[in-house]
């Protein structure tokens, strides 16, 4: 397998599937695009007929895009990777929390790029605080589930106990709470210090912080 990415300092997508497979064990190789600088996504995208973004799969010969996509065929093609929950209610749950986070959150993910080198205090504005609210009340919503589902919550420090997608979903989310100065809730500290000790996110920041490349829309954020 091959997994295209951009920059690891700034790409939220590239880091939510690279994660994912660091964690469960997956081997692949990695290529950067990195986009800001050359033509070699635009390029890429162009040849395989796929839109220009990242992060892209590449397995069995087959080209899978979108980071929620490239998950889900992960998890049917390696199920023993354990990429979802294996109880069906905490699946609902996982799946639900990461559908939201791929298409919402506009407002935290607008004010608050992605920048893993940079920790800065930066005060949230009214469309931030709103999703703040929001992830505060997700993360209480994942640590009384056992309240109310079939099922209870795995051993474990995330989400839904053991890691899973929706932990990747989320990732990039602890280091925008975590890099500009912001606060959630207890519940959410607690999950971000066990991402953030996790050894693939440590591999991940420090590729982040050897890299040469440098995007000063993203670096300016204040």
């Amino acid at each position: 397998m091959e997994l295209f990415i951009a920059y690891k300092n700034y790409s939220s997508w590239s880091l939510r599937p690279w994660l994912a497979m660091k964690v469960t064990g997956l081997a692949f190789e990695e290529t950067i695009f990195p986009f800001y600088h050359d033509t070699s996504l635009t390029d890429f995208a162009k040849q395989e007929a796929i839109p220009a973004s990242v992060p892209i799969l590449k397995i069995d010969n087959q080209i899978v895009w979108d980071s929620m996509a490239i998950m889900e065929v992960l998890a049917d093609t390696y199920p023993e990777a354990n990429l979802w929950p294996e109880a069906k209610a905490w699946r609902a749950l996982a799946r639900s929390a990461s559908a939201e986070m791929h298409s919402g959150f506009m407002g935290l993910r607008s004010q608050f790029p992605m920048n893993c080198r940079r920790q800065t205090k930066v005060n949230a504005n009214t469309e931030s605080l709103k999703d703040i609210s929001r992830l505060a009340a997700l993360w209480k919503k994942f640590y009384q589930a056992d309240e109310v589902l079939s099922a209870s919550r795995s051993e474990g420090p995330f989400l839904c106990g053991a890691f899973s997608i929706v932990d990747a979903m989320y990732a990039p989310v602890m280091w925008r709470i975590r890099n500009y100065g912001l606060f959630v809730s207890d519940e959410f500290d607690a999950w971000s210090e066990a991402m953030f000790a996790l050894p693939a996110m440590q591999e991940w920041l420090r590729a982040a912080q050897a890299e040469e490349w440098d995007i000063a829309a993203y670096d300016s954020v204040e």
